[in-house]
């Protein structure tokens, strides 16, 4: 599924990881703790259908979402799909354009493999998030990046991610006519220490009296056994990554597209079962229950808490509710259901499959490798621009 690179036999133990892991080994530990995340998922799901029958009335009725569903409009529903194909595509190439900045070429469906396989991990598994950023990290390495640039990356990547979401959340807020008097009252105070700061921190003496402590508890972490390895991979950041301009408002732009078109896709799905609400409105939507799924993390992609904050949240927003149960249910099938089973063909496709039967295996590889070219070719951002960049450090076994 991607092109052969050569790759060290058994790299070092701390570059297994993005951090360097201590601790009680996990074969080492009672079932039931390895099992903890597993049983905790099950436990809540099963509580929560056991919780259905007593709500029944309360519930849409399943007949008329099936067929606001089913008589939703095509157009639309292409929308969708190419939304959230966007979404995810500006994520990859995000990573993928960090990999270029630290001197890295990587095949755009290697790119795309690695983002769906991850997103597949992360929403879908106990400590879903912890393990994607592992198999994401052991991926790039094997890709040739140095345990340095993909550890940077990861972190990079996720601080302009998580910042572009809440410049578009904020942005949500401000447009909403209900929201936009709050919204401003709470950004006041940021804003006006950030105007009293700026002039002060230009002068060398309080500057160095603002930053003392951060350098005091930098060197404390660079003293203490257990801390020094995180704080000197967090300290090499800057020195594997030096973004020009260019790249920033490439990355900004890539971030941005992330989650405006995951946006667009609930938004799609809304007009292709009639619903006509306004796009902030949309917006604050999918921030509400982006914000009720990260309350119920052991819930593997916020099932059942990000939909039934969706749907609540397009009622509010004038919208009835099977009509907005049908919406949510079209987008959550291809947002959530559709991309974990296109991830977890890549997962597949990148051999990570050795216990699976060889026809299988040769099954789900050749079906990785024709669904990643698709979404490589008909992705519609465009590529990078060629930049220069170094070969990357050669790594030892």
């Amino acid at each position: 599924m991607h092109e052969t690179v050569t790759a060290p036999v058994r790299p070092p133990a701390d570059a297994d990881t993005p951090f360097p892991l201590d601790g009680e080994p996990a074969d080492a530990r009672p079932w039931w703790r390895r099992r903890a995340g597993l049983i905790a998922q099950w436990t809540l799901v099963l509580g929560a259908l056991a919780a259905v029958p007593l709500y029944r009335d309360e519930l849409p009725d399943l007949g008329a979402i099936w067929s606001a569903a089913s008589h939703a409009d095509p157009g639309w529903l292409t929308m969708v799909v190419l939304a959230v194909a966007g979404s995810m595509g500006a994520f990859a190439r995000l990573q993928r354009r960090l990999l270029r900045v630290g001197g890295l070429r990587m095949p755009l469906r290697r790119a795309f493999a690695i983002t769906y396989a991850g997103n597949a991990l992360s929403t879908t598994l106990p400590a879903g998030p912890a393990v994607s950023v592992v198999y994401t990290f052991r991926q790039f390495r094997r890709g040739g990046a140095s345990a340095r640039l993909a550890t940077a990356v990861i972190l990079v990547g996720g601080v302009i991610t998580t910042t572009a979401y809440s410049l578009v959340a904020l942005l949500a807020l401000l447009a909403d006519p209900h929201a936009r008097g709050p919204a401003l009252i709470a950004l006041a105070v940021p804003l006006a220490l950030a105007v009293l700061l700026v002039p002060v921190l230009r002068r060398p003496g309080p500057r160095a009296l603002v930053t003392a402590p951060l350098r005091r508890g930098y060197r404390f972490a660079l003293a203490h056994p257990r801390i020094a390895p995180y704080a000197e991979r967090l300290a090499g950041v800057r020195d594997v990554l030096r973004p020009t301009r260019r790249d920033w408002a490439a990355l900004a732009s890539l971030a941005l597209l992330n989650w405006v078109f995951d946006i667009l896709a609930l938004l799609s799905a809304a007009h292709a079962v009639g619903i006509d609400v306004a796009p902030n409105g949309v917006a604050l939507a999918y921030f509400a229950a982006q914000a009720a799924g990260s309350m119920l993390p052991l819930l593997p992609g916020g099932l059942g808490a990000i939909e039934g904050s969706m749907a609540a949240s397009l009622v509010a927003f004038g919208a009835t509710l099977s009509p907005a149960a049908a919406a949510v249910g079209v987008y959550r099938l291809v947002s959530y259901w559709a991309v974990v089973a296109v991830g977890w063909l890549a997962w597949a496709g990148l051999h990570e499959h050795a216990r699976l039967g060889a026809r299988l295996k040769s099954w789900l590889a050749t079906a990785g490798d024709l669904l990643m070219d698709g979404l490589a070719a008909f992705a519609f951002l465009t590529n990078y621009t060629t930049v220069p960049v170094q070969t990357p450090e050669a790594r030892r076994p």
